[in-house]
């Protein structure tokens, strides 16, 4: 149950003055449903409305505020004209301008020989200053209301500013005096600010320096979001490190006959990596482990060589792939490593047959098929295995903490292994995967060489399609990447319907085209021609990014590379490193460049290490839609902004880990508060779960 002092907090927006049906959806669709998420919806600029000298020292161009008495109104004459209102300060005279207007209103609130205090933008035009439709009208003794720093907030349609002023006012005062949940020497690296204090600065800002991800208020409040998602974490690690596991020692025949047919050595890296996750197998409790590995590391191998150890010990291993068609590769490239071993492999997809389907759950059921490979299928109800030991996801996909515990129900204590291509910033790592300990593979096999990467114009075009013309005649496989499948009037990215149209006359019945609303037989169909040769060139979009192998394509060209994000234009050159050939990578691009697009290319064209890309990567998206992707299951902070509260991040990590050495079940007057802290952040899933003792 939440705590009782935070329930003035998590009340319908409702609760709040006049917050009916209307408005209430729309604010809800804009900051959430409670009035914690009000409070959560910070402001990001300010208005200076403190500038009140006399009407004739007024700047142009800027907001002015102050008194004025009205002398006239003047109605237009056509529909055409505004309607205007005369006023004066005493020192100069000051039109008040209306478009589309109303008339009795504007008589009601601007009445002929009284005073009203007005405030909004200032424009010279003909001789005198003009308003257009003031910001503020309210009676002379209210002045200082109006004359103040005013919280500009991010808006969507139908919400104003003044109704977010409104509601973040009478939210704050609805925060009760919550006990201190930071240890002293927190707070003394915070100025003592506590999260009242820090809330209320944030929303009454009194300069724009106050909304910086730098100042003292926004740090208390990131330390103590990052703090209960530390915490949250740390609480499903140990919990999970509690419960009883199988130990998988294995024999190590399968595993040496695998390796010694190899055509390969194991990197150093892999062989680190394979002894971190047997020290799992081996241990008394269930193991829960990412193993991170840049684009062709071999984190296949590495699964597979850990599956083996499983069967070696009689139980059954299953690999789950976020598309068919990567599980359609795994299933390919698994098998072919385990010929002649007799070691019976299986598929599941979604889209096999029902009498396919149900012969796979048949020898699932009895033990017959040893590894398991397919989609999310694999843990539909249909599915039952004869005694299951150990899960690997290849995660591309999002999913969280909870669903990475509730997927190894399907066997009795099952380990579990999470693998994924995208190399992740250590700050992203320990927010959302936390509660996993990892391996990371950062070696490349030996013998791959590196891909030269050229940035041009898209109109260089001719010149492409004929070095390309050569390179294909000589035998060589390419990939012509498109953002879009088709032209929308909103966009005018190059589609790879168009681009494969125009390709064709090119190089004729040569070129194939992929992309994710074909049907899954279709893409099958253009993906086995293109492993074959008998195409020799591939448009697709962005579905070709994850896990295909065809090591002779060793051409990549990505257009409008400058739409891509970083970590998916390394996705997509990482398709041309999968043979010893060295490959080439065009990253096309298009005037304007932004900037940061121009930083993006060069980076790729500067480096292939993975793991340094995703840094900068997460560098140049300032914490907005990380990795240029929202399948990932990164945690998205509503306060704390990466990478300015990295520093906080690795604090809070040490801080939750010695709250749980100390005081597990959060019982002391400081565990007590902290109960507070999960609740307020809605970790909900942590505290009924894990603190049930």
């Amino acid at each position: 149950m939440r705590p009782s002092i935070l329930y003035p907090l998590f009340c319908e927006i409702e609760a709040l003055k006049g917050v009916g049906a209307r408005y209430a959806k729309l604010i809800k669709n804009l900051c959430g449903e409670k009035i914690i998420d009000i409070l959560f919806h910070l402001p990001y600029n300010i208005t200076d409305r403190t500038a009140t000298p006399p009407l004739i020292a007024a700047k142009d161009g800027k907001i002015w505020t102050g008194i004025v008495t009205i002398t006239e109104h003047q109605p237009p004459a056509t529909r055409k004209h505004p309607y205007r209102i005369y006023c004066t300060d005493g020192t100069s005279e000051l039109v008040l301008v209306f478009f589309k207007a109303y008339p009795d209103s504007l008589k009601k609130n601007y009445p002929v020989g009284e005073k009203r205090a007005v405030s909004g933008k200032v424009e010279y035009f003909n001789g005198s200053w003009q308003m257009s439709h003031p910001d503020y009208v309210t009676f002379p003794e209210k002045l200082s209301e109006i004359a103040r720093i005013e919280p500009v907030y991010p808006l969507t349609a139908g919400v104003t500013n003044k109704m977010l002023i409104k509601l973040g006012q009478e939210a704050w005062q609805r925060i009760p005096q919550l006990p201190e949940w930071l240890a002293p020497e927190s707070l003394s690296d915070l100025e003592y600010i506590s999260f009242q204090d820090a809330l209320k600065r944030l929303h009454n800002p009194k300069n724009i320096a106050d909304l910086s991800p730098s100042s003292t208020a926004r740090r208390r409040l990131a330390y103590d979001e990052i703090l209960s998602n530390q915490l949250a974490l740390a609480f499903t690690r140990q919990k999970f490190k509690q419960k009883h596991g199988r130990e998988f020692k294995g024999t190590g025949e399968l595993s040496q006959k695998i390796l010694s047919n190899l055509p390969f050595a194991l990197t150093s890296a892999q062989e680190t990596a394979l002894k971190e996750i047997a020290a799992d197998q081996q241990a008394p409790y269930k193991m829960l482990r990412l193993l991170q590995g840049d684009v062709g590391s071999g984190k296949t191998v590495v699964a597979l060589l850990s599956m083996l150890k499983v069967i070696e010990d009689g139980a059954q291993a299953a690999l789950m792939a976020p598309t068919e068609i990567l599980a359609k590769q795994h299933f390919e490239t698994i098998t072919s490593l385990c010929q002649k071993q007799n070691i019976n492999i299986g598929l599941l997809t979604g889209k096999m047959k029902a009498k396919e389907k149900r012969e796979v759950y048949e020898k699932l059921a009895s033990g017959e098929i040893k590894i398991i490979i397919g989609t999310h299928a694999l843990f539909t109800e249909s599915v039952i295995f004869k005694d299951l030991g150990y899960i690997v996801i290849d995660e591309q996909h999002r999913f969280g903490v909870n669903q990475r515990l509730a997927l190894s129900a399907k066997g009795e204590k099952c380990d579990v292994l999470v693998m994924t291509a995208t190399p992740i910033p250590r700050s992203l790592l320990l927010t959302a995967y936390g509660d996993m300990d990892y391996s990371k593979i950062n070696e490349l096999p030996k013998g791959r060489k590196p891909a030269q990467t050229v940035i041009m114009n898209t109109n260089k075009m001719p010149d492409i399609i004929n070095a390309l013309k050569k390179k294909l005649a000589e035998g060589t496989r390419a990939y012509w990447v498109c953002p879009l499948v088709e032209e929308s009037e909103k966009s005018d990215l190059a589609a790879a319907t168009e681009r494969y149209e125009m390709l064709q006359k090119q190089f004729g019945a040569f070129v194939g085209l992929i992309h994710g609303k074909m049907k899954e037989v279709e893409k099958d169909a253009v993906m086995e021609e293109f492993k074959q040769g008998k195409k020799t060139l591939l448009v697709a979009t962005t579905v070709i990014e994850v896990g295909v192998n065809v090591p002779e394509a060793t051409i990549m060209i990505i257009e409008h590379a400058e739409r891509f994000g970083l970590a998916q234009l390394h996705q997509l050159r990482g398709r041309i490193k999968r043979g010893n050939e060295a490959g080439s990578c065009l990253l096309l691009y298009s005037y304007p460049l932004s900037a940061v697009a121009k930083e993006r290319l060069n980076i790729m064209k500067q480096t292939e290490d993975g793991f340094y890309i995703a840094e900068k990567d997460l560098e140049l998206r300032g914490g907005g839609e990380l990795l240029g992707t929202r399948q990932s299951g990164f945690t998205e902070f509503k306060l704390a902004v990466m990478p300015y509260h990295q520093d906080l991040l690795l604090k809070a990590r040490d801080d939750a880990a010695n709250i749980i050495k100390t005081d597990f079940l959060l019982e002391t007057p400081r565990g007590k508060a902290l109960k507070n802290l999960l609740y307020l952040f809605e970790q909900n899933e942590a505290v009924k779960t894990y603190l049930a003792g």
